[in-house]
């Protein structure tokens, strides 16, 4: 199947059982994102907005809302973008049989982008940002943004599309010191292709041309979050994963426009020109905070004929970027392995919000004439990790080695964990960078961009039982209003709220003596303690578990032990002390609006578009 427009994927959909229409007028103030959310919940259709409120424009959320809707939109053509990755990942291999050899070849020069015969946008009408539907998804959010943009820009010293870099980086389309129609927000963080691209066009003192395309063929967005090899054009996979050439022309202004986006919006980033962008509720389940990104001046809004307007909602995992994350994952797969030497399997875990935490299973051939194996391989595996692209953002490595279970996986999350705690040796595994980059969105840390890291590898038969039940405490203190498992191996005490650094000092000491005196006989069976708000909460699910411990420490700030020590600038303990509470510089979480929820109830009730759902 070969879309040329988002509404050729929507009539295919419809056609198919998996979109549904949705014809009362909504409010793209808080209303359809809430919508979003609950028909993910749901696990339900793509969702076709005919009639929103403030604009002429319709919109569809929810397209990739399911691992198998998502094949279902790709089905013809994404056996070929496996064929083209695996070329790019193991060309030798690929070299052994011609035949696969020539489909690789096949599929790229099928997939070259190609110049429209227009020279002009004759078949794009105009309009402007406040005529779109201005779609805002948080109560806090400053305005309203672009949730699925595909960004365009050229390397200065390579012009031309086959040296373009396309992303997805936010757009902030009105509110904060926007000036409506003549300026918006470009938000991009660390790592990102488009920050090499402005630093060479600063340098020349010269503006960015920036395109931004929403809608047209599906693929393009998926081609826009690809992690792909190097060398891999995102122009070209977007190409072969849409069965289409990627089309396009450029307008009297110079600016690269996709024949087949349903908008375009184009504009000048220029030297050192910034505004303050944000709030935005983010994937980590909290809100980006406001900070001076690159200000766009806005050159011209195209849009074809009967465009739609694609989006999403971001927020505490899952939401429908997991279902993106795991198609990704599904055709990229195999590819991290191979450019990282002995690494055999990575999970950026979702639940954490994907950078804070990332599991990881390697080799361990170094020495294996050792009758007592130690990490040596999978640091050096970890390293090369943290030094990997947006890997590089992880804040919590755990890295357990393949040769101890040949079966051992990063799936289930709990089980991994398992596996690592009933083998880590906490006085000689624990490995700490300070002061060092970590992802723009956490703000665990001391500054924008700025925390900590750890790594826990562990290697070799198991050291420990853990425990599996609460142990039987002798006495109480004041501190700890209530104690939880969470998962084999790890406690969770609930504290009162954090205040201070220098407060909390004196409480850890406090528990440190605790857990020494009441569970002397079995304090080796729990080598992880988490401190928390809401003890309950966090032991009630895995994923409650995985997103409070790990988003909310900085593990050279948060992390302590119990008979912890510093030898040769090495730090170790017997047992691992977490601090998950909230902190004062913390942003945030997303809290939905009662009045909106209310509104959308109404919805699912009798005679409303999306009663089959309820």
């Amino acid at each position: 199947m070969s879309y040329k427009s988002t509404e050729d994927c929507i009539i295919d959909l419809e056609k198919n059982g998996h979109l549904i229409r949705i014809k009362e007028e909504v409010d793209p103030n808080l209303e359809m994102a809430a919508i979003h959310c609950r028909v993910y919940d749901l696990n339900g259709p793509a969702l076709f907005f005919e009639n929103v409120k403030g604009t002429k424009f319709r919109a569809v959320s929810n397209l990739f809302g399911t691992l198998d809707r998502s094949k279902f939109i790709f089905r013809d053509s994404i056996k070929k973008v496996e064929t083209l990755v695996e070329a790019k990942r193991n060309p030798i291999a690929i070299l052994k049989n011609p035949i696969s050899a020539f489909g690789a070849g096949a599929a790229a020069i099928s997939a070259l982008p190609i110049k429209s015969v227009l020279s002009k946008p004759v078949e794009f009408g105009k309009t402007k940002i406040s005529e779109l539907p201005l779609i805002k998804n948080w109560p806090m959010d400053g305005g309203a943004f672009v949730t699925l943009p595909i960004v365009y820009t050229e390397d200065a010293d390579k012009p031309g599309i086959m040296n373009s870099n396309l992303g997805m980086y936010r757009i902030q389309l009105n509110g904060n010191d926007y000036e409506l129609d003549k300026e918006i927000g470009l938000h991009y963080q660390l790592h990102r292709g488009i920050g090499v691209h402005q630093t060479k066009w600063n340098k020349l003192g010269k503006p960015m041309k920036v395109s931004i395309f929403i809608g047209g063929p599906p693929a393009h967005a998926v081609a826009a979050v690809m992690p792909l090899p190097e060398g891999l054009s995102e122009v070209i996979f977007g190409g072969v994963l849409a069965n289409r050439n990627f089309r396009y022309f450029y307008d009297n202004d110079g600016f690269c426009i996709s024949s087949d986006a349903d908008f375009v919006i184009t504009g000048y980033a220029f030297p050192n020109e910034n505004k303050s962008e944000g709030p935005f509720g983010d994937h980590l389940g909290y809100y980006s905070l406001k900070h001076d990104f690159p200000l766009l001046k806005v050159q011209n809004v195209y849009h074809r004929k009967n465009a739609i307007w694609p989006f999403t909602v971001v927020g505490r995992p899952p939401q429908e970027d997991t279902s993106f994350g795991a198609l990704i994952h599904e055709i990229t797969g195999p590819v991290l392995p191979s450019e990282i030497p002995g690494l055999k399997q990575v999970n950026a875990v979702d639940a954490a919000g994907v950078h804070p935490l990332l599991f990881a299973i390697g080799n361990e051939r170094y020495t294996p004439y050792q009758q007592n194996p130690r990490p040596s391989e999978l640091l050096t595996i970890a390293n090369h990790i943290l030094g990997k692209g947006q890997l590089s953002l992880a804040k919590f490595l755990f890295i357990a080695s393949e040769s101890d279970n040949p079966r051992l996986s990063t799936h289930p999350e709990d089980d991994f964990l398992v596996h690592i705690l009933e083998r880590i040796n906490l006085e000689r595994d624990v490995h700490f960078y300070t002061n060092t980059s970590i992802d723009t969105l956490d703000y665990s840390g001391d500054g924008l961009n700025t925390g900590s890291k750890v790594v826990f590898a562990a290697v070799g038969n198991p050291i420990r039982t853990l425990g599996k039940s609460l142990p039987a405490f002798n006495s109480s203190t004041p501190l700890i209003s209530k104690i939880t498992l969470a998962i084999p191996g790890i406690l969770v005490l609930e504290l009162n709220p954090f205040e201070n650094y220098s407060k909390t000092k004196l409480e850890i000491e406090s528990i440190k003596k605790f857990l020494i005196e009441n569970i002397k006989q079995e304090i080796n069976n729990f080598p992880f303690i988490v401190l928390a708000d809401d003890a309950k909460f966090v032991a009630d699910t895995l994923n409650n578990f995985l997103w409070v411990t790990f988003t909310r420490s900085n593990p050279s700030h948060d992390i302590y032990g119990v008979n912890e020590r510093t030898e040769n600038k090495h730090w170790s303990c017997e047992n691992l002390i977490i601090d998950a509470r909230k902190k004062p510089h913390h942003a945030p979480e997303l809290i939905k609006d009662t009045e909106v929820e209310k509104r959308v109830d109404k919805l699912f009730e009798k005679g409303g578009s999306l009663e089959s759902l309820k």
